[in-house]
């Protein structure tokens, strides 16, 4: 059976664990020479390298705070280094951590903001120099709260806002050069989750507004985003697609 992305280089942002991890194997799975990206845990991201590696694909992991322009353009040079131009960049990196308002502050405001926006365009502006005449495609991780935002989750809920308003801004802006779109999970049962410690009544609810009456798994969302990086998708640009069990928030 043909790979989908066979032959692609691919870099995904915050690929150390959670969505972006299985987004990358799933990307090798397919063919795609995969650069892992972490800001913080080399181990974690060595791990998932490993874990390609040992089903047969390519992989290697790069460093790199999306919040810092010079080292978003070292991990697009490595990833040429190693692999050759970039044809796919997932937008993965992101921070979710959830404030009433009256707690709000610049330091937490700019922590979400720098990450979840500003990483992705510098993220963008280094993959569109290495996509060339052939195109490329960039996926974001945004969030069903983007749309229909949360109680207390005022921040994160703008941030990926603007997601949503990014992408569907740089499909036009970016027509000819490359297809951009996004996908919105729902409730993923993550790492990230875990740690956020939210009580049982958390998950009900989240139970109750799905219509396949479960939570979401990090696999659920890397195969919709192979399918936003095939050519599957090749008449689809300035979408969101939601992943989310039918649950809107």
């Amino acid at each position: 059976m043909d790979k989908k992305l066979q032959g692609k280089v691919a870099v995904v942002t915050g690929a150390s664990k959670g969505i972006g991890a299985q987004i990358a194997k799933r990307f090798a799975e397919e063919g795609a020479r995969v650069v892992v990206n972490y800001s913080h845990s080399k181990e974690a991201g060595e791990q998932v390298v490993s874990d390609i590696r040992s089903e047969g694909g390519e992989a290697v992991a790069v460093k790199a705070d999306v919040r810092n322009r010079g080292e978003v353009a070292q991990l697009f040079a490595e990833t040429k280094k190693k692999f050759g131009p970039t044809d796919i960049l997932v937008n993965n990196a992101g921070i979710y951590k959830f404030f009433p308002l009256d707690s709000i502050d610049e330091s937490n405001f700019r922590e979400l903001f720098d990450v979840n926006v500003l990483g992705l365009i510098y993220a963008t502006q280094e993959a569109v120099k290495q996509f060339g005449d052939r195109g490329g495609n960039v996926i974001n991780i945004s969030s069903v709260v983007g749309v229909t935002p949360a109680p207390g989750t005022l921040v994160y809920s703008a941030t990926k806002a603007a997601v949503e308003n990014i992408t569907r801004e740089l499909a036009f802006e970016l027509s000819g050069k490359a297809r951009v779109n996004a996908i919105a999970p729902g409730v993923v049962e993550t790492e990230g989750l875990v740690e956020l410690n939210l009580d049982e009544g958390f998950k009900q609810q989240a139970l109750a507004r799905s219509a396949v009456k479960r939570l979401g798994q990090p696999d659920d969302v890397a195969k919709a985003a192979v399918y936003l990086a095939s050519d599957d998708s090749s008449w689809v640009s300035g979408e969101t697609l939601l992943v989310s069990g039918g649950s809107r928030i």
